[in-house]
């Protein structure tokens, strides 16, 4: 695999799960035990139906820091280096955001759910 690709999945997964929390966190609290499943059930509603767009932004916003980050570690620092590097950055930018989007919808509607229909979350 291509490595500019393996850095972008390195660079989007943990905004794709920051973005996946509406529906990831009451799974993991029907998993872990803390919670009933009918209590997870109305909390992912909740959380789906009215909170799913802050939760994108969320991980859109965290997107942006892992860019920002990885960048930074390798040496664009300066708008300079930044002009120089143009196609570079422009190429990591699209490649990561591609692969969120991808895996939002990937993780969310089929692991999550899956995983969700499995214990009894949702049907």
């Amino acid at each position: 695999m291509n490595q500019k690709i393996k850095e972008s999945l390195k660079i989007s997964s943990i905004p794709v799960v920051f973005a996946s929390l509406c529906c990831l966190a009451p799974v993991v609290l029907v998993l872990v035990g803390v919670s009933t499943v009918s209590f997870a059930a109305s909390l992912a509603d909740t959380f789906y139906g009215d909170y799913k767009w802050y939760f994108r932004l969320a991980g859109l916003v965290s997107l942006i820091v892992a860019l920002v980050i990885y960048l930074r570690r390798k040496g664009v620092c300066t708008l300079d280096e930044a002009k120089k590097r143009r196609n570079e950055i422009f190429n990591i930018v699209a490649l990561s955001l591609i692969a969120g989007v991808v895996g939002y919808i990937f993780f969310l509607y089929v692991v999550v759910h899956y995983i969700g229909v499995f214990i009894g979350l949702w049907s």
